[in-house]
């Protein structure tokens, strides 16, 4: 008998890249930063990721940048999380950034930004850039949780030698290229 053909993307993954595609990454602009009444450290962010609505994310980027710096920027939002409640606040996500976590003395935090004429929206891509529709549709917020797929892949989200972000020896891309930072070489991505 023949076996059921199972139903594979329209591009050759890896089994890494598979994993990956669970998680959804994608392209936003953030629109509005204030500060969070309840919370010194906390941040309340209007970010546009391509739908209907802006989604409310609360970051803890307080510490290490003013609001001014936020504002109007390109960002990059992992998309499938559980909301959580921050200090009353509910957040539809995470803002990804680089640190410098393991270095001695104050900690640097930087935002991962794709390149100049990525789209708001856009689905990142680890290894080379396809569109989204030729991608695995990613997991549900639910199983992201329960099988703890970002605790999983994050620690080994980095930026690389030249600042751009990659998962092991994969680049995060978007259509415009690699995604990265400022001046963060060799550092965390969460």
């Amino acid at each position: 008998a023949e076996a059921e053909a199972e139903v594979t993307p329209a591009v050759d993954l890896t089994e890494d890249q598979v994993e990956l595609y669970r998680v959804d990454i994608r392209v936003g602009k953030i629109l509005s930063v204030q500060e969070h009444e309840e919370a010194d450290s906390l941040y309340i962010e209007q970010i546009d990721v391509g739908e209907e609505e802006p989604r409310t994310i609360v970051s803890g980027l307080r510490p290490y940048m003013p609001a001014s710096s936020l504002e109007g920027k390109m960002c990059i939002v992992l998309a499938n999380l559980k909301p959580r409640n921050m200090r009353g606040v509910k957040s539809h996500g995470m803002l990804l950034c680089a640190s410098d976590k393991e270095t001695e003395g104050e900690e640097k935090v930087e935002l991962l930004v794709p390149k100049e004429g990525t789209q708001v929206g856009e689905r990142l891509c680890f290894g080379e850039f396809v569109s989204a529709e030729a991608l695995p549709a990613p997991d549900g917020p639910n199983k992201i949780q329960k099988k703890k797929v970002w605790e999983k892949l994050q620690p080994d989200l980095r930026t690389n030698e030249e600042g751009g972000g990659a998962w092991k020896d994969l680049p995060m891309v978007s259509s415009a290229g690699q995604v990265g930072c400022d001046t963060l070489k060799n550092s965390n991505i969460s």
